[in-house]
């Protein structure tokens, strides 16, 4: 394994730390219906998101589903914005009309949030189409839960890919429940990236609690894909802390099951691994976690300081004039 330097892994570390304290946060300000619509938590899964988007390069691009708070973290877009996004405030980064799931930065080249399952993949097949065309070697990465492996779109977008040897990064984050039904419930293989090789891609599996261990297997995928050899699919096994959505009641998995998880919380495993390497000294998390909480702080002010947007703008983007 290669391992990242001391400055790398404190990056590493501040991002799944900015995930989680921004999550916390919008629970509670969703709590006191600050926040309103739906919303899903990322908390559990930040790894992922924390290894794998710094690998990508700034003209790549990244097409997630509706529990992307933390790639659009991850990837860049000012916490601010996006705080006043999940507010409804024109200063958002999607000007406060897509909220918690549908969070955009064409800057960043972060194209959704996407509230439809599976949704995103036949988005990242086209992206990645106009780049072939276009002959840009750059990757497309598409982030989507298991259960978008039921839908036609996922069966689709990997068939294309293949057959056009597209660079897509195809990723799927499963966490063993979609909504409220589990993967061997639904689906007879339970092993997504198995199905990716009957379509002719390259795909692995990679524990998506350990942080290194998911870096050091996406930067495999992304040279394989940046390098010309068509799409490829990792598959990362991971668990959502929290419910699917803010309004799941959680009656379809018990708690024990939940601490177990908990018990290899992505965050303390890695400040364990990087500690015992030598990578950060045993006091980093607290100093971190204090920027942080700083950054979480400002961001809501900025949100909650933020304007509504005018009524004469609704049809905005939406509507335009006729001819006469």
């Amino acid at each position: 394994m290669t391992l990242p330097d001391a400055d790398t892994a404190r990056g590493l570390l501040r991002h799944m730390l900015r995930i989680r304290a921004f999550e916390d946060a919008c629970a509670e300000l969703y709590s006191a219906s600050k926040i309103r619509g739906f919303m899903h938590l990322y908390n559990g899964e930040e790894a992922i998101a924390a290894g794998i988007v710094p690998l990508l390069a700034p003209a790549d691009a990244i097409v997630a589903t509706y529990r992307e708070h933390g790639h659009a973290l991850v990837r860049g877009v000012d916490m601010g914005a996006v705080m006043a996004e999940m507010v409804g405030k024109q200063e958002g980064c999607s000007r406060g009309r897509g909220g918690s799931m549908h969070l955009f930065d064409a800057t960043a080249r972060l194209y959704g949030g996407n509230a439809i399952v599976a949704g995103g993949l036949p988005l990242a097949v086209g992206l990645a189409l106009a780049d072939a065309l276009q002959q840009r070697a750059q990757v497309s990465a598409c982030f989507f839960g298991e259960g978008a492996a039921a839908e036609g779109a996922f069966h689709e977008s990997l068939n294309l890919a293949s057959l056009w040897r597209l660079p897509v990064l195809f990723v799927c984050e499963n966490n063993l429940y979609a909504m409220g039904t589990a993967l061997a419930r639904s689906q007879a293989e339970t092993d997504v990236h198995l199905r990716a090789r009957s379509y002719g891609l390259a795909s692995t599996a990679v524990d998506g609690m350990d942080l290194l261990a998911v870096r050091e297997a996406a930067q495999v995928a992304i040279d394989h894909v940046r390098g010309g050899h068509g799409p490829y699919l990792l598959e990362c096994h991971t668990y959502r802390f929290r419910a699917h959505s803010m309004f799941d009641s959680q009656l379809y998995r018990d708690k024990a099951e939940v601490e177990r998880w908990r018990a290899r919380d992505p965050i303390d495993l890695f400040e364990r691994e990087a500690v015992n390497l030598g990578l950060l000294d045993a006091d980093t998390r607290v100093a971190v976690q204090a920027q942080v909480d700083a950054e979480v702080r400002a961001a809501i002010d900025f949100a909650e300081a933020g304007t509504w947007e005018p009524v004469e703008q609704l049809t905005r983007d939406v509507t335009t004039d006729s001819p006469a």
